[in-house]
């Protein structure tokens, strides 16, 4: 399994400890993937992404399930309004 996330593209970076003496030995840092179970096309598939993009997946899951109850609250009050 490759360190990169399917959604966001990101992978590994490479650089350098660098100790109190400056000498630089080389490392890397990884990205922080995470085992997920999400929805793809109706079916549960279970994916290696990275948090970022499963906060904006979340982020994105909830702004759309509050948008339709914003509507209806919208139209309530303007019936409401309508009525009065």
């Amino acid at each position: 399994m490759s360190r990169k996330c399917p959604i966001t593209g990101k992978g590994p970076m490479s650089g350098s400890n660098v100790s109190h003496s400056m000498r630089h030995t080389r490392r890397r840092w990884n990205v922080n993937l995470q085992k997920v179970t999400i929805v793809v096309n109706g079916q549960k598939q279970k994916v290696r992404i990275s948090t970022s993009a499963l906060r904006t997946l979340r982020k994105n899951a909830k702004a759309v399930s509050v948008a339709p109850k914003a509507a209806e609250v919208k139209e309530e009050v303007k019936t409401e309004a309508v009525a009065a």
